[in-house]
């Protein structure tokens, strides 16, 4: 099977102005230089809420006081609010989405967003209340999906690699359409992300994204009958940004402590089984 592996787009460089040496110049600061100024600069930052928001209150906690930021995590249970309020302006950076999702949305809506590099994979995986194996699935049996198109090619390339459909292999970026063999007569339920985890009990099998299960109590490593593999994942989430901020250098030093060796600790040491793995 031929996938795309998308390339996670590099970090725009940045120039910064000379300052003036008249003493008027010499009293400005930007909102957004923090090293200049001493001054605490407050981020808001949209999230999901698992593990997200968890990732950026230890930030706060134990890294930002000393980068001379302060982050005020905003909690959304969406995918598509965290952009659109970045849009406008009442975000000041998000966290909350991998790079084919980033690209997908901002092509579609006419973002000119920025991001930083992977932090951490989510495995996508399987679930269900009736059967132990997807080689068990059916005659005719009921998938619940994620309904957006990056991730349901997600999805779909884990029921691919375990023998369930076989995906058109011209297409990058597969939907439930682009199924060219179905031998179980599979039939899907699409649905938003955060509703999949409550099909649990009223379809054969669901595939959560790994954020949600967490929220909705599973462990992908322990409950899933099976699971993304992380090698060489494209879809690692990433902090997005508005290029165009007076907060740039605050929302780059955020960047640059989500991927700090504290950072990578915490995740290993708070999701011991897998369920969230450092990109970085």
């Amino acid at each position: 099977m031929r996938r795309s592996i998308i390339a996670l787009a590099a970090t725009a460089t940045l120039a910064l102005a000379a300052c003036s040496s008249d003493d008027s110049a010499d009293e400005e600061t930007t909102s957004g230089d923090n090293t200049a100024s001493g001054e605490v600069v407050t981020l808001r930052v949209g999230a999901s809420p698992v593990p997200h928001a968890d990732i950026l209150n230890f930030v706060n906690d134990n890294l930002a006081e000393d980068a001379g930021i302060e982050i005020e995590v905003i909690e959304y249970t969406d995918y598509v609010l965290p952009n659109s309020n970045l849009d406008s302006g009442d975000l000041d950076a998000n966290f909350f989405q991998h790079v084919p999702y980033f690209e997908s949305d901002s092509e579609a809506n006419g973002y000119e967003f920025e991001h930083g590099e992977g932090i951490h994979i989510e495995p996508y995986a399987a679930y269900s209340e009736t059967i132990d194996s997807l080689d068990d699935l059916p005659d005719g049996a009921t998938i619940s999906i994620v309904n957006d198109p990056s991730n349901q090619a997600r999805a779909l390339w884990l029921l691919e690699d375990n023998g369930v459909i076989t995906l058109d292999d011209s297409v990058d970026s597969p939907t439930i359409f682009d199924i060219v063999d179905n031998p179980k007569n599979v039939e899907f339920l699409e649905l938003e992300a955060p509703n999949l985890v409550r099909t649990l009990d009223e379809v054969d099998v669901a595939i959560i994204n790994g954020n949600f299960a967490l929220e909705g109590g599973l462990v992908p490593a322990e409950d899933s009958i099976a699971i993304e593999d992380g090698e060489g994942n494209p879809y690692a989430n990433i902090l997005a940004w508005d290029p165009t901020s007076d907060k740039l250098e605050a929302i780059l030093t955020l960047d640059e402590l989500l991927h700090s060796q504290e950072v990578a600790d915490f995740i290993t040491e708070t999701y011991p089984n897998g369920e969230v793995i450092p990109a970085f």
